[in-house]
């Protein structure tokens, strides 16, 4: 059950199009009825392809959310798309991070990327995605390449023959791999880096099981192996050499969906904590008339404050037609998951003992504050660790002679 919330009260979006207050309302009630009965399962569940949240993913593609990033013909053609997006995921990671990672990956990443390619190609795997019928996987990351996605650290390539192409090498930690239909690849083809669209399902192409992880156990994540794999002359998105342009604006995009995200997460650690101290008494009065703790909520709510309009602005500007809205894209990112680290840190002390418990044996109960803990700590590293995005952000302040 969520706890009564605090945003309305101390964050007022008074610069925040109507629309997206729409889209926020729209979301949110999804949330409460679709993804918040099922959200303690899915922290605590396994990894496994048999536990995939397949009634919210459905439901959503019911509900017409997977349009909400997309123009005119394709999807919902709202004014603020990536404005409107975060929003989502900022309610998504609110009621489950792992479920807003999920969406991330199949509509911000994979479906961005399709907005590159020609019109044949997004009829083929975009009109679906947004329908659910397929499930979109992005990769780039690989055992030995991540952060660095230079043509000299990529392994996977691609070898030009009649008609297309044959994919060797490995992909890692690759979101919804192991339940996607295909996926938006990053290869080295003849010396330059190409964005291609791979089926998951033919032959050539082998996807592990799911990785065990500490938290977002509901987004699952896999190896890709390719061997030989063919993939057709059209399935390539946009020229040869753009591969990396693609990718890096992608992943831009995703920077303020997980900033989005962070900021959720944040807002329901702050929420819980404050229902819990103003319910929890010891020695003899509220936890929530401790100033210690008074004072630090308001620095955290300030924080949010903060976070929320970084993410925002820097969305509100791709909007606006900015492809890399920076430094705000990069600031926004390690703003917001360095903030939903820190208040789930401080939910579980403020809870105590039961905010380290999974589970309470006694009756069953569970306490959200320790899924946001496990779950928080991944938004600091994936698309962008931060210490990438403060480099972006140096390099904004002294110029590349300086920072490289």
């Amino acid at each position: 059950m969520q706890p009564p919330r605090t945003q309305e009260r101390l964050s007022h979006e008074v610069f925040l199009p109507e629309e997206a207050h729409t889209i926020r309302t729209e979301v949110r009630e999804f949330v409460q009825a679709e993804v918040e009965p099922h959200a303690a399962t899915i922290a605590l569940q396994d990894e496994s392809k048999d536990t995939f949240h397949w009634q919210i993913f459905r439901r959503m593609a019911e509900k017409g959310l997977y349009a909400i990033p997309f123009p005119e013909g394709w999807g919902r053609g709202l004014k603020y798309p990536v404005l409107d997006t975060c929003v989502m995921l900022e309610e998504l990671g609110y009621g489950s991070d792992s479920v807003a990672a999920v969406i991330d990956v199949h509509c911000i990443l994979a479906g961005h990327v399709l907005m590159y390619a020609d019109d044949a190609l997004r009829t083929r795997y975009l009109k679906p995605l947004i329908a659910g019928e397929k499930v979109g996987s992005f990769a780039t990351t690989e055992p030995d390449a991540s952060t660095d996605l230079s043509i000299r650290s990529l392994k996977t390539t691609a070898q030009k023959v009649d008609g297309g192409w044959y994919v060797n090498g490995q992909k890692r930690f690759i979101t919804n791999a192991c339940v996607a239909d295909f996926v938006t690849c990053l290869v080295a083809a003849d010396g330059k880096l190409c964005e291609m669209v791979i089926d998951l399902k033919q032959a050539g192409v082998k996807v592990g099981e799911p990785d065990r992880k500490t938290g977002n156990r509901g987004q699952l994540t896999s190896d890709i192996y390719f061997e030989n794999a063919f993939v057709p002359e059209e399935n390539l998105v946009g020229e040869p050499g753009r591969g990396l342009h693609i990718a890096l604006g992608t992943l831009t995009y995703g920077r303020m969906g997980i900033a989005a995200t962070g900021v959720g997460m944040a807002q329901r650690a702050f929420d819980e904590c404050v229902d819990y101290m103003k319910r929890r008494t010891a020695f003899g009065k509220k936890l929530a008339e401790s100033q210690y703790w008074q004072f630090r909520l308001a620095e955290y709510a300030a924080r949010i404050e903060a976070a929320r309009s970084l993410y925002q602005k820097a969305a509100y500007r791709k909007d606006l037609g900015v492809e890399f809205p920076e430094p705000e894209a990069a600031m926004a990112k390690f703003t917001g998951t360095q903030l939903a680290v820190d208040i789930a840190r401080d939910a579980v002390q403020v809870f105590g003992g039961y905010g380290y418990m999974r589970e309470l044996s006694h009756d069953g109960s569970t306490y959200k504050v320790e899924e946001l803990y496990r779950d928080s700590k991944i938004t600091e590293i994936y698309e962008g660790a931060n210490e990438i995005q403060k480099m972006l952000v140096a390099r904004e302040i002294f110029g590349k002679e300086f920072t490289g």
